[in-house]
């Protein structure tokens, strides 16, 4: 039982990092119908910044952490201004080919400023455990588990009790009349843009202590879990994408702990095998809704 226990913590720990960057695909996927394929490599380049305040010019790591945060959001706001919102009105396969293309461009400008050395960068929390009922809990998963859902919360609490949140999502489910009520869509675009960036470098932010070492490929196996996260939750549902990282980290934690034949080296390809099956037997997700059109 304590090995199970212990399992599940960490699986709820990687679950939160796949949940946090879900929940990032699926603000934009709500907010646009399309599928953000930079947001990983967003978050790269969000750690590296994160990594270089601390590394090269001193600033304190949760002072770091925090201007991190901020400075991911006003990115994600200005690359949807400067490079989104003249596509907008396109065929979604040209929206999807750009996010391709901003993939390609972030990785290789991550790539030349910062080189394809590992770097290490602090962790957020203690790594020692704490010992309860004979299970050893690392400090480090807790903090993760406590900030993925305090954001979360957050989160939540914006769309529903804020007048900004409120105009968000009249922008993402109702464009034209909200439009006629003189909300500004466009810039209400931005912002959803602005928070997933943010919450892209938060899940980069928690995956690299989490690893030892990065590199500029930090973020595209997790990128991989959350899309089978979102999927697995509904990507029109931000409560899903949470939902489904935590099944997720801890299903594939159990997984490999009990079952011999699946090591860690083969956890990608179970994931995908899971979007794969999910797609078939439930393209809406745990929680998504399917869409009923008139014709």
């Amino acid at each position: 039982m304590s090995n199970f226990l212990q399992q599940v913590v960490s699986g709820l720990a990687s679950g939160g990092i796949y949940g946090s960057l879900a929940l990032a695909l699926v603000l934009i996927y709500r907010a646009t119908g399309i599928i953000n394929f930079a947001q990983g490599e967003m978050a790269t380049f969000s750690t590296f910044v994160c990594w270089s305040l601390v590394r090269h010019h001193g600033v304190p790591y949760w002072g770091a952490f925090f201007a991190t945060i901020a400075i991911a959001f006003l990115g994600g706001i200005v690359l949807q201004r400067v490079v989104i919102r003249p596509v907008e009105g396109k065929p979604s396969l040209t929206v999807v080919t750009v996010t391709i293309g901003l993939f390609l461009l972030i990785n290789a400008t991550t790539r030349w400023i910062w080189g394809t050395q590992p770097n290490t960068l602090p962790s957020p929390f203690p790594t020692r455990a704490v010992h309860l009922g004979g299970a050893a809990f690392s400090i480090l998963d807790l903090g993760v588990i406590a900030v993925v859902l305090g954001t979360v919360t957050a989160i939540w609490a914006f769309f529903r009790f804020t007048k900004v949140g409120l105009a968000m999502r009249a922008g993402a489910m109702a464009p034209g009349p909200a439009r006629l009520l003189g909300i500004r869509t466009s810039w209400m675009l931005g912002l959803a843009w602005g928070l997933a960036a943010g919450l892209g470098a938060l899940s980069g932010l928690l995956t690299a202590p989490e690893q030892g070492s990065f590199d500029q490929n930090l973020m595209q196996a997790v990128l991989i879990y959350a899309f089978a996260a979102a999927v697995l939750g509904g990507l029109d549902s931000a409560l899903g994408a949470v939902v489904g990282g935590f099944i997720l980290g801890v299903g594939l934690n159990l997984l490999t702990f009990y079952v011999h034949f699946v090591t860690p080296e083969i956890r990608l390809p179970v994931a995908l095998g899971a979007l794969f099956a999910i797609l078939v037997l439930r393209p809406t997700g745990l929680f998504g809704r399917s869409a009923v059109r008139k014709v």
